[in-house]
C-alpha cells in the first residue's frame, strides 16, 4: 500500500506510547476508551457500537505521545502528506452521520474526515455500521475515474464485530495482469487492504452488527471520494426506491 496506513494502538491502564508521524498525516480515532494525545484530551467511547467519538489530527513530521488512564484501543489512520497542516481537534458532535441504501442494504456512515467534513491533505476516514443481516459496500464498486484501469484510490478496511461474531468481505478485479479474488471471514481486529479493484459486499451475519473503519487516499491532486459501481450489479440501486431504511438505523447519532 503506497498511500494508506493503519495501526491500532492498544494501551493498558496507565499506558503510554510515543511515536513519530514521519511523512504521514494521521488521525487518532478512539475505538474503545479515552486518551490524551499530546495536550489534547479525547473523551472517546465505550466501543464502536455505542457512539460517535472525538478525534485528533496529527501533521506530518511531528512527534505524538498517547496516554490512557484506563486503557483502550486507538486507530492511527494515515496517508503520506504533501502539506504540513496544523494539529487539530475534531469534536464528535461535528461528525456528519449519513444513512445509505435501503432495506437489507441499509447502513450508517460516520463521515469523520471527508473533503466536506474535515480538512486533510490526502487522508479520508469514515466509519460504517451495518446492522446484523444487512449488506454494505454494495453494489460492489471501486474508487477511480471513468476508466478500466486499476483503482485510483487505495482503501483499508478495519473490522469489529459485535458479540464476538463474524462478517464477510469480498474484493475482486477482472484485470488479467493483476488478478485478485478474495472472499474472507472477518472478525474484530481483522484488516483487509484494497490496493485496487472492485470491493463489496461487506456482509453482517445475522445476529452480529458489523463495524468497519475505512481509510482511503490516493495519488491524485484532488481529495475526492470517487466511486463507480460494477456494471454487472449497478441495477441494484434502483431496487431501493420503494424500500424504507432499516428502522434499526441510526444506531446512534443524528443523520445530517
Amino acid at each position: 500500500m503506497d498511500y494508506t496506513d493503519l495501526r491500532v494502538l492498544t494501551l493498558p491502564p496507565g499506558g503510554r506510547e510515543e511515536f513519530a508521524t514521519g511523512g504521514l498525516e494521521m488521525l487518532v480515532v478512539p475505538l474503545s476508551g479515552s486518551c490524551v494525545v499530546n495536550d489534547v484530551e479525547l473523551t472517546g467511547r465505550d466501543s464502536v457500537f455505542t457512539g460517535l467519538t472525538d478525534f485528533c489530527y496529527l501533521p506530518r513530521d511531528s512527534v505524538a505521545t498517547v496516554t490512557s488512564a484506563a486503557g483502550g484501543r486507538f486507530a492511527l489512520a494515515g496517508a503520506p502528506a504533501r502539506r504540513r497542516l496544523p494539529a487539530r481537534y475534531g469534536p464528535a458532535e461535528a461528525i456528519p452521520v449519513e444513512l445509505r441504501g435501503a432495506g437489507s442494504c441499509s447502513r450508517q456512515v460516520n463521515n469523520i474526515a471527508t473533503a466536506e467534513s474535515f480538512e486533510c491533505d490526502r487522508l479520508m476516514v469514515v466509519e460504517v455500521l451495518t446492522p446484523a443481516g444487512n449488506w454494505s459496500s454494495y453494489p460492489p464498486h471501486k474508487h477511480d475515474e471513468q476508466s478500466e484501469h486499476e483503482s485510483q484510490l487505495e482503501e483499508i478496511y478495519y473490522f469489529e464485530v459485535a458479540r464476538g461474531g463474524m462478517g464477510y468481505q469480498r474484493v475482486y478485479a477482472s484485470s488479467p495482469d493483476r488478478p485478485i479474488d478474495v472472499f474472507a471471514e472477518v472478525r474484530t481486529g481483522d484488516v483487509i487492504a484494497v490496493p485496487f479493484g472492485w470491493h463489496g459486499p461487506s456482509m453482517a451475519a445475522p445476529g452480529y452488527d458489523l463495524y468497519y473503519l475505512n481509510v482511503m487516499a490516493g495519488p491524485g491532486p484532488e481529495r475526492a471520494w470517487r466511486f463507480r459501481d460494477d456494471p454487472a450489479h449497478a441495477w441494484i440501486r434502483d431496487t431501493w426506491t420503494d424500500q424504507p431504511i432499516d428502522p434499526r438505523l441510526p444506531m446512534y447519532g443524528r443523520p445530517s
